[in-house]
């Protein structure tokens, strides 16, 4: 028998996350701003199928990121409020973000 964990169960629950279905990055950080690691935040899965390439994964989406908040300023496109913008993601195997426009400006 072979179990394969749904981390969307996890990751949307309402236990461990205050704002489970919203992007909430407050909720890696303390009540001093400081960033706090959740044992509830597991997207590279956990145990024996834990992804063997996990820290490759990181670097790379660390330097990939850094970059583009050091460049531009993200926003929602004109006449578009930051309220309009839905970040539900698609159910399934996978959870890929919906299709949505945002405002990459050059800083």
């Amino acid at each position: 028998m072979q179990i394969v964990p749904l981390l969307s169960s996890v990751l949307h629950d309402e236990s461990q996350w205050e704002k489970p279905h919203e992007f909430y990055p407050e909720h890696f950080l303390d009540s001093e701003g400081k960033f706090v690691k959740r044992d509830a935040f597991m997207p590279f899965s956990a145990g024996q199928r834990v992804c063997a390439g996990e820290t490759l994964a990181k670097m790379g989406l660390f330097l990939f990121f850094t970059n583009l908040l050091q460049r531009f300023t993200f926003q929602p496109p004109s006449g578009t409020s930051k309220d309009d913008l839905d970040l539900t993601p698609a159910l399934g195997l996978t959870t890929p973000p919906m299709p949505y426009k945002t405002c990459a400006v050059l800083s």
